[in-house]
């Protein structure tokens, strides 16, 4: 079927709980496609549970850009993108239907806007004058060379010193910065699981709970135990931030749980800001509502995809 259509890309995306996964999952069966992630944490292998990779959702259906590089390692968007583009090249070469699913709205966005970023190598002496200053004075120094987006450069000291890194390197190599500027992909169509706060909510509070009575501590404490190290799960935030602080002793498993639980809502709403402020740059997202019957669901997107 994916002959018929003349698209080169769909995007299915959304907020954390949306049910995305399983719709992007229908819509590759149909459409004789395969799905590329955009999780910015699901390229970690053994970060299974608190990922929510749910492998066994895809069944028959081929998947990429995930557990592609182990715990422990601090991917970046350069990467992403570079590899991105390896698999979807491969996709249609094969004359499949490139489905790109996922909620990291930089890795959603930087792929359709058609970003494609130099590599930055690390600056020592740069990195030795930031170490150890507070994460309020990184951020500031950041906002006087970047104009700040939203919070995903400086949720943490170590991506807002290499945010800083970054943009050095493009005010001494502005060439480097002129290549990074975006080049639109054509043909793209970007469907938005829509889910009501509440529902989502719910559904947030539902699947940690699953998760939790799946096995999800003893998941990052055989990650430590085989030598990953406690700070870069802490690095990789929300269920890896807590549960880590949990088991090294830090915080009482309520407190944890508590926590997270709020993190996680906290964390949809940035998602949800993401996508608005995608809007207001001019990307159109199509928003279909999250608990639509499968067969409708389907026809909807369906009646969105421009055909030859």
């Amino acid at each position: 079927m994916c002959e018929d259509f003349d698209c080169n890309l769909l995007v299915v995306t959304g907020p954390t709980a949306s049910g995305k996964t399983g719709r992007a999952v229908d819509l590759a069966r149909m459409l004789d496609g395969e799905i590329l992630s955009a999780d910015s944490r699901q390229v970690y292998r053994g970060m299974d549970i608190g990922t929510g990779k749910d492998l066994d959702e895809y069944g028959d259906v081929p998947y990429h850009l995930i557990d592609i590089c182990p715990a422990g390692y601090k991917y970046n968007l350069y990467e992403y993108l570079r590899d991105f583009d390896r698999a979807y090249a491969d996709v249609r070469s094969r004359g499949r239907f490139p489905i790109l699913c996922g909620g990291t709205g930089l890795y959603v966005e930087s792929v359709v806007n058609g970003v494609r970023l130099p590599e930055v190598p690390e600056d020592p002496e740069l990195r030795a004058s930031l170490k150890g200053k507070p994460l309020e004075e990184l951020t500031d120094i950041l906002s006087k060379i970047k104009v700040l987006h939203n919070t995903t450069d400086v949720d943490s000291c170590q991506r807002a010193i290499r945010a800083i890194e970054i943009q050095t390197y493009y005010s001494k190599f502005p060439e480097a910065a002129v290549s990074a500027e975006p080049h639109p992909m054509d043909k793209v169509v970007i469907v938005g699981v829509d889910i009501d706060r509440e529902q989502r909510r719910r559904r947030i509070t539902q699947r940690l709970a699953s998760r939790l009575a799946d096995g999800m501590v003893d998941e990052v404490r055989h990650l430590i135990e085989g030598g990953v190290d406690p700070e870069n799960l802490i690095y990789y935030g929300l269920e890896y931030k807590y549960l880590t602080n949990y088991v090294l002793g830090h915080t009482s498993y309520d407190d944890m749980v508590s926590g997270l639980e709020i993190a996680i809502h906290q964390f949809a709403k940035r998602q949800m800001t993401w996508f608005r402020g995608m809007e207001r740059r001019g990307f159109r997202i199509e928003w279909i509502p999250w608990d639509l019957p499968k067969e409708e669901f389907l026809a909807r997107v369906l009646a969105l995809l421009p055909r030859k």
